[in-house]
């Protein structure tokens, strides 16, 4: 009988567990965490590995047909400006379309429920920044391409080597093999391309 009396009294945890699952607390902040964490990561990593791959391949294409310093740190620097405006744009207007899509789906979830608990959930979470996210992009995107930047401006009379350099860097710099592999293909059809069109003086 005692232990049939322990079985049925909860304990103070799960009392306490039951009531946060009830008032959709607990499971709704450790989301909202989770997602907002998880789309600054995503605009970080793509906007960095998008300036390495970027940039890179700008100054592969370049070096093809030119052996001076400046000519590829200027157009690596050219790049770079434009990349990280136009990465800026995209991530703000899709984290823009994504929010409009979320405020849409509320609406209608309470237009649906009609409940006042549903709406007052709804309040409690917060939409994701386009603002932030263009941000994040666009800073990320100038750390990627920075790399290959400094790996060319510090080798200035050996081609060959500075061309060497740069794939390496960005090739270290990339964050996992799958991105390897692609800024490599990146970088070598760039690269002749270029120095195809150069040769036949297109």
């Amino acid at each position: 009988m005692a232990a049939l009396g322990t079985c049925e009294q909860p304990s103070l945890s799960n009392k306490k567990m039951r009531s946060d699952i009830t008032q959709g607390t607990m499971n709704d902040d450790d989301e909202f965490d989770c997602s907002q964490r998880a789309q600054l990561l995503r605009a970080v990593v793509l906007g960095a590995n998008d300036g390495l791959v970027s940039i890179a391949s700008l100054m592969m294409g370049v070096g093809a047909v030119k052996d001076g310093t400046k000519s590829m740190v200027l157009t690596g620097i050219a790049g770079l400006v434009a990349g990280a405006c136009s990465i800026a744009i995209g991530e703000f207007v899709s984290v823009y379309t994504q929010k409009d899509v979320e405020l849409a789906q509320r609406a209608r979830r309470v237009r649906k429920n009609a409940g006042h608990e549903e709406e007052t959930t709804n309040q409690r979470l917060k939409l994701p920044n386009p603002v932030q996210a263009a941000i994040a992009s666009a800073f990320a995107f100038t750390i990627g391409g920075v790399v290959p930047l400094l790996a060319a401006a510090f080798i200035r009379r050996q081609h060959t080597l500075r061309l060497a350099v740069v794939a390496a860097a960005a090739s270290l710099a990339l964050s996992s093999v799958r991105v390897l592999i692609g800024g490599w293909m990146a970088m070598a059809i760039t690269f002749g391309l270029t120095k195809l069109i150069g040769t036949t003086g297109l």
